[in-house]
């Protein structure tokens, strides 16, 4: 991924993947605190964005199968509606290491764009009550921004309520 990386300006594999896919975006840093207790919280204060807005990446398993379910940070991911959403029956948070492994981030970094190995993605359906909402880049203090339209389309996502306040 390194070589990827530098050839591409030192982009994280989600900037190199929008790039890629000509999708427009807006790449937002911040000063990450390592003491702080929310990754998706800390973001959102950050960029002064509403956390309706902000969007973290998590990761389960869903019957054996690692999924990501992308959900506001100002909430909680409901893991029944998201092993429903999938055809499912039982979900539960996959291993960090494991999904470290899976898609290249480090926690607090994973973005649902430009995963080492493709997962069925869901995106909680409030996504769709914005213009544009944030998602990280693949490290944390980086965060990008642009449509959910978009972020569907680029990781075939399925919309479904997904998250619960």
């Amino acid at each position: 991924m390194a070589k990827k990386q530098k050839k591409n300006g030192g982009g994280t594999p989600a900037t190199v993947a929008l790039t890629a896919a000509g999708t427009p975006f807006t790449l937002h840093a911040y000063e990450h605190d390592p003491a702080s207790p929310s990754y998706g919280e800390e973001a959102a204060e950050a960029l002064g964005v509403s956390p309706d807005r902000v969007f973290k990446t998590l990761v389960a398993d869903v019957d054996g199968e690692l999924t990501v379910a992308v959900v506001p940070v100002a909430g909680q991911l409901d893991l029944k509606a998201l092993a429903s959403a999938v055809g499912g029956k039982r979900a539960a948070m996959a291993d960090p290491a494991a999904a470290e492994r899976t898609t290249g981030y480090v926690r607090g970094g994973i973005s649902p764009l430009g995963q080492r190995k493709l997962l069925r993605t869901v995106l909680d359906a409030s996504a769709s009550d914005h213009a544009s909402i944030c998602v990280s880049a693949g490290r944390r203090g980086l965060e990008v921004e642009l449509s959910p339209t978009d972020l569907a389309a680029l990781t075939s996502a399925v919309l479904a309520p997904i998250g619960r306040a």
